[in-house]
């Protein structure tokens, strides 16, 4: 089972979120475990403050690094990057990470355990990154109020892959980024609609020729909507 804590000041934004669908039917099963966490809850003063203002002034405030090593202590068993089993990862969610990809949450899928750290304010303080996470990761090139959407959508892309929470263990063979291109187009009955007609092939029942029409529109789809995944 992967076990998943995340680390936030706001714990109830969680309440609901993966109660639903594919994470939903995972957790049932038990091959994830979802907890979020209130960072307060390591702080040791009586105010329970969790952020400070910035060294060299500006605007904001950052989080402090004291309750959040000591959070991911208490999670992990260890207190630095270096103390981690091979299966533990510690995230930190932030606009300054690398990006999140489909290949990256595969690999996420396959820890024992991953620490989501939601980054709030102006951040967190760096001697977290330097000497705690494992990986820094953004979910793309804007700025949110804070980690807690990038855990819900990297939890979200990251327990679909785990082998069986998916219906059909093909499923996330075929979609969109699994071989660099965007997923072919889709259609259902009616077979006509409003003039706008389903693709010949996809009825002859021809399953080498529907393989083949399907690899070309992902093709075309990607070079008209992602051309730099060509590229790559």
């Amino acid at each position: 089972m992967l076990r998943v804590d995340i680390v936030t000041i706001f714990p109830d934004y969680f309440r609901e979120a993966f109660d639903y669908g594919i994470v939903r039917r995972a957790r049932a099963a038990g091959l994830v475990s979802i907890q979020a966490h209130d960072l307060r809850a390591w702080t040791v003063d009586k105010h329970h403050v969790v952020d400070d203002r910035p060294f060299g002034g500006g605007d904001g405030m950052v989080l402090k690094p004291e309750p959040i090593f000591a959070a991911v202590e208490s999670l992990t068993g260890a207190r630095r990057r270096e103390d981690f089993v091979a299966t533990q990862r510690v995230v930190l969610l932030s606009p300054q990470g690398r990006q999140l990809t489909q290949s990256l949450a595969d690999d996420f899928a396959k820890a024992a355990q991953l620490v989501l750290i939601c980054g709030r304010y102006e951040g967190v303080d760096e001697r977290v990154a330097e000497a705690l996470v494992t990986d820094e990761i953004s979910i793309g090139d804007y700025v949110l109020s804070g980690g807690e959407p990038a855990a819900l959508v990297l939890v979200d892309a990251m327990v679909r892959l785990i082998p069986g929470a998916l219906g059909s263990e093909t499923s996330s063979s075929t979609e969109s980024f699994s071989d660099g291109l965007l997923d072919y187009p889709h259609y259902t009955r009616p077979p006509d609609f409003e003039d706008m007609k389903v693709p010949d092939v996809l009825l002859t029942g021809h399953h080498a020729e529907i393989a083949r029409w399907r690899r070309e529109a992902a093709k075309e789809k990607t070079r008209r909507n992602r051309p730099d995944l060509l590229k790559e």
